[in-house]
């Protein structure tokens, strides 16, 4: 019990790389969640610890319940807690159910389910609301040059992932809008007439910060290299073991620590979150076989949730 929350009804780690702040919990057929505050943006409702009731946008990768059982309840917290009905995306194959799913709660609890509900299809871009101002990665070098009035964003990209029904990844882009190199130095009232004349004097930057894929076979991540790039990749590892035949494997829409092996080159991550183990695992045995088959480029780059 952390005596720091208020309720501390569901277990979960929480981890900061450059500006952002990681917090979630995964175990497969047990629970899975996660959300990153400063993004105000979270990532499936298996479960729904008390301290995330905050986060208004939601996006759910597919509708096994170890993924979406808490939805309701979650509905019912912000309500009896007065907040607005939150945004919750859902793979629109399924958006109908969840509809269905969200009535019949209403009838049994007697209390109303408010929520923007979406459908979601591979390539939909959402904005994110705009109720803080994005302050990670400003140091890096590739943002040196941005400056206090530049336009800027958060966009999430839905893409099709490879699992056993309809299921989606995301991807929080940092959008910003920059100076054209040929308008660079320019004063600033020439930059505002050639704006007031109808020229285009901005292009957009668009940096990967986060890739959250959900249950997928490796062609998830494969099939969007993006992900490879996300600054924070959180993803599924859910077998480790040599006799496990990953070919079974990949045909219910899972990964394995050989999946990782074979494409340690690819991953440009900063950090890559691991999660979603099989519960047949001991905890020690997963750090163990991690500690002793990942090459140290990928190894001191991941950090294993379990």
């Amino acid at each position: 019990m952390n005596a720091d929350r208020p309720v501390d009804n569901a277990p979960y780690l929480s981890f900061q790389q450059g500006g952002l702040t990681i917090e979630g919990w995964s175990r497969a057929a047990v629970q899975s969640y996660w959300r990153i505050p400063e993004l105000n943006v979270g990532f499936d409702l298996g479960a729904q610890p008390w301290d995330f009731m905050g986060t208004p946008n939601w996006f759910i990768t597919h509708t096994h319940l170890d993924h979406i059982a808490a939805l309701p309840i979650y509905l019912a917290r912000r309500r009896m807690m007065k907040m607005p009905p939150p945004k919750v995306y859902v793979p629109q194959e399924n958006k109908d159910d969840v509809e269905k799913l969200l009535r019949i709660m209403h009838r049994l609890d007697r209390g109303r389910q408010a929520v923007e509900l979406f459908g979601v299809t591979a390539g939909q871009e959402f904005e994110l609301d705009r109720q803080h101002i994005m302050t990670a990665f400003e140091t890096d070098a590739t943002n040196a040059s941005i400056s206090e009035d530049d336009d800027e964003s958060q966009i999430v990209t839905a893409f099709d992932t490879v699992h056993t029904i309809p299921s989606r990844g995301y991807m929080v882009w940092d959008v910003r809008k920059k100076l054209k190199e040929e308008y660079v130095g320019l004063p600033g009232e020439k930059i505002r007439d050639l704006r007031l004349s109808g020229v285009e004097v901005t292009r957009e930057v668009r940096v990967p910060l986060v890739a959250y894929t959900g249950d997928t076979s490796p062609k998830g991540l494969d099939n969007y290299p993006a992900c490879y790039d996300a600054k924070i990749l959180i993803t599924e590892m859910s077998f480790i073991r040599e006799n496990h035949r990953r070919e079974k494997i990949h045909k219910f829409g899972h990964m394995h620590l050989d999946d990782f092996l074979e494409r340690a080159d690819r991953f440009k991550n900063e950090l890559i979150v691991a999660a979603h183990f099989s519960t047949r695992y001991h905890p020690k045995e997963v750090r163990r076989l991690l500690d002793q088959k990942l090459p140290p480029q990928l190894k001191a780059r991941m950090r294993v949730w379990v």
